[in-house]
């Protein structure tokens, strides 16, 4: 265990020195140009990102974000330092860190994260835009104003007379950075390996040798002059603190979920030895506000930027391989030394090289992702009303309008309800789209009012919320309409039952199942009708099919695409679309006895599955296939109580007499060879099958797993399966599913027999774990792993 753990430690000490080499080289440039853009000393770049790594890195509760001068607090930095000079500045840094030592101790930082994302995004690209506008400027040639409207202004006037060194030394910068990731070929991966603002920087300076353009200067060391006392207006200094703490806390928190997540999906260090990887904790989002605190306050004080947590030298860091916290705080280590001893070299570096960096990074701000999710989500108007008033009022003025808007929408939607009448052969049908409240009723009872007397009636509500005034009257209304002779049905989703008549299916849409009984007939029923059949149909056809017919009606439209191929045991037990959380058009299923993929040419009018396999692979076009057995599987008893000739090719004991061949004994031939692999396993004593949480229960179950991975072995001899899989287009899964325990377990990729169990928590590294399959699907037709289902 001892040599175990150092090998893993080892392991983990180089991917850490890896790493922090990569960051460096991305914070060195990123640094200084946000220094630039905020009119702050250059030195305070290097002094953030030397704190930001070293304090927050060592106090920080998210192991691998990286912390340095803050991207999001460019516009607000700025703002400071013309307006209280950089003493001042420096003191509202260290306020702020403390104010974040004190909003994490009170544990606070998950409710950060209570804002509405489109706001959080809305103001990274308001920031974005102001940097961006601001920046061009210095590419020009010129030096930015304030105000974004007399950047935007004065745009016209820099353009029709650039400074050209400098413009030739942004257009390079910003043309390698765009280019460089796109590299192709075997080239292009080798080459992407260093990082591209790295590449940049250093192609421009080399470019812009002997042209006279403005560059960095580093003043010489010293020992940093203690903040100074702000001065000004109380109001004024109080709105600049919580500023700075907001935008640095909201960043860094939003930036280590980010982190977090691209964390957990990316592949670690392979080890059982816990506490091998402490890299793989998750994120302790109150620890993580007060290492950013600590570092805002001693940052402050060493005449540093505002520092905060950086999502693109998180990330960075993360894909370099870093799996502790010893790549981001040596990444400081280095940054000092670089400030110290490579000053002169550093000072080669164009200033319009910095500016074209810390402009594209402003660009990226606004990010077309977001926009398109929070169009999906129907919060563009909160993201564009926060975007425009922090381009034209300020980082915090812009915050507080896009809050509002925020409120005004969900007021809107919780007050906006539509309704709509229709005759549908005789039958009338009311519609209420939207939550149902008394501001409602009124519109609600001129509807109804309008309905014949007598008429038949279905009343659907499709909001999630109904208060007691609108259910009152609603109820009201449908009993004096009963009362006429009238036929009164109500319907949907509600913040509250909706009274139905005692035979009515009890389940509500989209529930749970548990003891389904309620479709059931009645004991004194007659029984030969299909009782249950017909009562949950007719339940389908009244609360779910008005729910799902838009989604079904498109579905006809555009035909089935499925992604997946899922072939599963035919039992009653093993619902798929429930263990898989699947919906319409999502699975092409096969179900069967067993389990079972015939070879092809294996005979006996096997054909049916062979040719869904054929159709699901050339037609459909999936792009996986999960094979999935179950416990207590009525083919595997058959399998080892079987009395068919003995597959190993040994002598038929005299109890095991062969069986009339029917259909069922003809297909369970296809699983001899999972029962001769599973006697081989117990001979030799090798390529065991596992479970990763306990050992297999008995022989049914070890036999259920080793089905699996058979069948998959079966697939690989379809030629359409192998060819894709060859080309890296089709990815195989092994499945087994524990009804008793309702536990799935998913094959772990490399071919060990191991089968994983499938934690609620597993979501995003099943996505890894696809790829993985896939990587290794290609190379050697043996990929089979588990996740990536869904």
């Amino acid at each position: 265990m001892s040599q175990l753990l150092n090998r893993i430690g080892g392991v983990s000490c180089r991917r850490d020195l890896s790493a922090s080499i990569v960051i460096f080289l991305i914070a060195i440039p990123l640094s200084l140009g946000i220094a630039l853009a905020t009119g702050a000393p250059l030195q305070a770049g290097l002094v953030s990102a030397v704190v930001g790594g070293i304090v927050a890195g060592l106090l920080g509760g998210a192991p691998l974000q990286v912390s340095g001068a803050a991207t999001g607090l460019v516009v607000v930095t700025a703002d400071l330092v013309q307006r209280y000079g950089w003493r001042t500045t420096c003191a509202i840094t260290a306020l702020a860190g403390a104010a974040q030592l004190a909003f994490g101790a009170l544990r606070v930082a998950r409710a950060a994260l209570a804002i509405s994302p489109a706001i959080v995004h809305g103001m990274l690209a308001g920031i974005g835009v102001v940097i961006a506008v601001g920046q061009l400027h210095v590419v020009l040639g010129d030096s930015p104003d304030s105000s974004v409207i007399d950047n935007i202004a004065a745009l016209p006037t820099e353009l029709r007379h650039p400074h050209p060194a400098a413009l030739l030394v942004g257009a390079i910068t910003v043309g390698v950075l765009a280019l460089w990731p796109r590299l192709p070929g075997k080239a292009g991966r080798v080459a992407r390996a260093v990082p591209a603002a790295l590449v940049a920087v250093v192609g421009a300076t080399a470019v812009s040798a002997g042209m006279a353009v403005p560059r960095v200067d580093l003043p010489s060391w010293e020992v940093p002059a203690l903040p100074g006392l702000p001065e000004g207006p109380v109001l004024g200094l109080v709105a600049a603190v919580l500023t700075v703490t907001l935008v640095a806390s909201m960043e860094s928190l939003l930036s280590a979920v980010a982190v977090d997540r691209l964390q957990i999906a990316s592949p670690g260090p392979r080890t059982e030895a816990p506490g091998a990887a402490p890299g793989r904790q998750p994120a302790r989002l109150d620890r993580e506000l007060v290492g950013q605190g600590a570092a805002n306050v001693v940052s402050g004080l060493l005449g540093g930027l505002p520092i905060a947590g950086g999502a693109i030298r998180g990330s960075a860091n993360v894909r370099a391989g870093a799996v502790t916290r010893r790549s981001t705080v040596l990444h400081g280590v280095w940054v000092a030394l670089c400030a110290g001893l490579l000053a002169g070299v550093l000072e080669l570096i164009p200033l319009a090289a910095l500016a074209a960096l810390v402009m594209v990074v402003g660009v990226k701000m606004v990010s077309f992702a977001h926009i398109k999710n929070v169009q999906r989500n129907r919060e563009f108007p909160v993201y564009a009303a926060t975007l425009g008033a922090v381009v034209l009022l300020g980082v915090l003025q812009g915050v507080v309008v896009g809050v509002a808007v925020a409120v005004f929408t969900a007021l809107r939607r919780l007050a906006h309800t539509r309704i709509t009448v229709a005759e549908e052969a005789g039958l009338h049908r009311v519609r209420v789209s939207g939550q149902l409240t008394f501001l409602a009723v009124p519109r609600l009872s001129r509807a109804l009012a309008q309905l014949p007397a007598g008429a038949s009636v279905v009343v659907e509500l499709g909001g999630w919320f109904m208060d007691h005034a609108a259910y009152d009257a609603l109820q009201s209304w449908a009993e004096g309409h009963r009362a006429r002779g009238g036929w009164v049905r109500l319907g949907g989703r509600s913040g509250r039952p909706i009274a139905e008549p005692a035979s009515a299916h009890a389940c509500r849409p989209w529930t749970p199942w548990r003891n389904h009984h309620c479709t059931r007939p009645a004991p004194t029923a007659v029984q030969n009708d299909g009782g249950q059949l017909l009562g949950g149909v007719s339940a389908f056809q009244r609360h779910t099919a008005p729910l799902v017919r838009e989604e079904l009606a498109r579905l006809a439209r555009e035909g089935q695409r499925p992604t997946q191929l899922f072939l599963t045991c035919a039992d009653s037990r093993l619902v798929t679309s429930m263990i898989t959380s699947s919906g319409p058009g999502d699975l092409f299923t096969v179900r069967n006895v067993g389990n079972l993929v015939p070879p092809p040419g294996s005979g006996d009018a096997c054909d049916s599955v062979g040719a869904a396999i054929e159709y699901a692979v050339e037609v459909l076009k999936v792009g996986s296939i999960t094979v999935c057995g179950h416990s207590g599987c009525g083919a595997m008893q058959a399998l080892l109580g079987s009395a068919m000739p003995a597959p190993s090719g040994g002598k038929t004991p005299p109890a095991a007499q062969p069986m009339t061949q029917t259909p069922l004994v003809r297909w369970l031939r296809h699983g001899r060879p999972s029962l001769a692999r599973m006697e081989r396993i117990g001979r030799l004593g090798r390529g065991e099958v596992a479970l990763g949480d306990r050992p297999v229960a008995d022989e049914l179950e070890r036999l259920a797993l080793v089905n699996v991975v058979q069948q998959l072995d079966h697939l690989m001899a379809h030629g359409c399966v192998a060819r894709r899989v060859a080309e890296g287009a089709l990815v195989l899964h092994g499945m087994y599913f524990h009804v008793g325990e309702a536990q799935a377990y998913v094959l772990e990729v490399g071919g060990s027999g191991r089968f994983s169990a499938v934690r609620p928590d597993h979501g995003v590294a099943a996505a890894a774990c696809a790829r993985s399959g896939a990587a290794a699907g290609a190379g050697g037709g043996s990929g089979y792993g588990g996740g990536g289902l869904m």
